[in-house]
């Protein structure tokens, strides 16, 4: 009775209506502050702000950026307020709920930004089909204005910039990849998307949580240029039903970077070569362990839908240059859980 109470004040606490997004461009990632202070001035007094702030830091991570030549850190968070407000989803949907920002160098002077996997994407890509569409929309903004008042208290000054790729509510939606790449994603949406690993019964979740943590752990990771072996940047247990591992490796950090950096040149400089470094939001990548009730499941998202969504700005050339790194990603994964 008490969950239920909590639940119907954070949705009460939200405009029901539909929000007006209709119509404009969503960026997947949103540039949310200009700092004016060095990279680890910006760091220290976001993390000072966060741990003020109603938001839960999970964990960090410093990207290995090809050559070093720009800096950047990925942060997991989570709201209890959003996550009271998506409460009652289904367990699958929870990728929408672990919130993401980062902090990262660019240019010739190496100035100092903050972006954030922008939250309202997120929900209107995992809420899609949920009859609570419209209040958890709304959440996802109030959300996100949580994560902007905390980045206002580093010096500087907030921006506001939707970051490509940018699409519609109705492409995210309905997003199963772009244009004439689709057919690499398959023409799978979201759910469609979320590859099984393992499978158990419902009784066996917190077994399969710790057994997933273990193989994990055992794994050796290796250098940029193979896939091999993961971090985990943080383990959250959003729900009695979902555990989330944030992953990476120097493979994926070195892709990620690359893939928007090659054929792009708004912010490319000799001094700071990677403009590809402001999608580092993307990281890490989502392992989930779930439990709808009838059995346990292992998942993973297949990576060149993955890709899709947050790199196709990048330009078809960057994913045609790049066509095997989303299966050798997929494949060190399931190699890396096993059975």
């Amino acid at each position: 009775m008490k969950r239920l109470t909590i639940i119907a004040a954070a949705l009460g606490s939200f405009c029901l209506a539909p929000l007006a997004f209709s119509a404009d461009a969503i960026g997947i990632f949103e540039k949310i502050h200009e700092s004016s202070v060095s990279f680890e001035e910006t760091t220290a007094a976001l993390e000072s702000a966060i741990a003020a702030s109603s938001l839960e830091l999970h964990g960090s991570h410093d990207i290995r950026v090809p050559e070093g030549k720009h800096k950047a850190r990925v942060y997991v968070l989570t709201s209890p307020t959003y996550q009271a407000a998506a409460a009652a989803e289904r367990p699958r949907t929870a990728s929408a709920q672990v919130l993401r920002v980062a902090v990262y160098t660019m240019g010739d002077a190496q100035t100092t930004y903050i972006n954030m996997a922008n939250p309202v994407a997120h929900a209107m890509v995992f809420y899609s089909k949920s009859e609570n569409y419209d209040a958890l929309v709304s959440a996802a903004a109030s959300v996100a204005d949580e994560i902007r008042a905390a980045a206002k208290s580093v010096p500087g000054k907030a921006v506001s910039a939707q970051l490509k790729p940018a699409r519609t509510e109705k492409k995210f939606r309905k997003f199963n990849g772009d244009g004439p790449a689709k057919m690499m994603a398959k023409f799978r949406n979201w759910e469609e998307s979320q590859l099984t690993i393992r499978e158990a019964s419902a009784g066996a979740f917190d077994e399969t949580v710790d057994s997933v943590a273990a193989a994990l752990a055992a794994g050796t990771v290796a250098g940029p240029e193979d896939c091999d072996g993961w971090e985990v940047v943080t383990q959250i247990r959003l729900s009695d039903d979902v555990v989330y591992f944030g992953l990476t490796n120097p493979f994926i950090e070195d892709k990620t970077v690359r893939i928007n950096s090659r054929f792009r040149s708004d912010g490319k400089t000799e001094a700071a070569p990677f403009p590809g470094v402001d999608h580092m939001s993307a990281l890490p990548t989502d392992l989930l362990v779930v439990n709808d009730g009838n059995l346990t499941r292992v998942v993973h998202y297949g990576q060149m839908w993955r890709m899709q969504l947050y790199f196709w700005d990048s330009g078809y050339r960057a994913f045609t240059a790049n066509m095997g790194v989303p299966g050798t990603i997929a494949d060190s994964i399931d190699d890396a859980i096993g059975q």
